[in-house]
């Protein structure tokens, strides 16, 4: 899972679903809307195709699903479910890119703690603060908090709805994401002088699931050759990681 960057939408589409919200908060008062029937209709305008082709740039090039990084974004999801949530139906900040098969385990919940979301928003905050990637088995898994001298929260619900660590497919893909990844490292550490950006480009284009944050701001950092690269080359490492960010 990679974090994500929200754009803004064109000034016209975002007043466009503004009046959307409006018009459906109305219909909620008076008892009268149809959440279902409502989504349907307005998905089929301009404002929220436009809205769609925003999420799938923010997605990057080949458009993978915002929560598993895997497979490819192919509709709108709503962060905070449309129907358990028909106030925030068509709030820009509650609509994310998903695959069909997150989308199937998500499902129209969202497990809340004090009314906190327990689930990752990729585009809210960074989820290798809450997950940690296995390589010898390509799972994604909760990150343990040494503060706490536990599993975080919501590391381990984000891992329990999206299955995270039970995606046969999507495990593989990891390791090989891996495997790619750690090679460039290596590759650019035999170098007598490392270019920064040469190297965060070539991480970009072997990064298909996401991991990157995991290397430089999540436990990874520590593992090798990514330790020597930081212990090393401070300085690239810096540029890296603010390149993340």
């Amino acid at each position: 899972m990679r974090r994500i960057q929200r754009l803004k939408l064109p000034s016209p589409t975002q007043k466009a679903i503004d009046r959307k919200q409006a018009d459906a908060d109305l219909k909620r008062v008076a008892g009268e809307l149809n959440v279902d029937a409502e989504w349907k209709s307005a998905r089929r305008t301009k404002p929220l195709k436009t809205a769609l082709g925003v999420l799938q740039t923010m997605a990057g090039n080949r458009q993978r699903c915002m929560y598993c990084g895997d497979s490819h974004g192919n509709d709108i999801e709503h962060f905070w479910p449309k129907q358990q949530h028909p106030e925030r139906m068509f709030r820009w900040p509650n609509l994310l890119l998903c695959c069909t098969e997150c989308g199937r385990f998500k499902g129209k919940t969202l497990p809340l703690e004090n009314g906190v979301p327990l689930l990752v928003d990729p585009t809210a905050e960074d989820p290798w603060q809450f997950l940690d990637f296995d390589p010898a088995t390509g799972n994604i898994v909760a990150r343990f908090d040494l503060a706490a001298n536990d599993w975080t929260a919501k590391g381990t619900k984000t891992v329990e709805v999206l299955h995270l660590d039970c995606r046969e497919a999507f495990a593989a893909g990891n390791q090989l994401t891996h495997r790619r990844v750690k090679s460039l490292v290596e590759s650019a550490l035999q170098q007598p002088a490392i270019d920064s950006d040469a190297l965060m480009t070539a991480l970009r284009e072997a990064d298909d699931h996401g991991l990157l944050g995991w290397y430089f701001s999540g436990t990874g950092q520590s593992i090798e050759p990514f330790a020597r690269l930081r212990q090393e080359h401070a300085e690239v490492w810096q540029a890296c990681l603010q390149s993340l960010i």
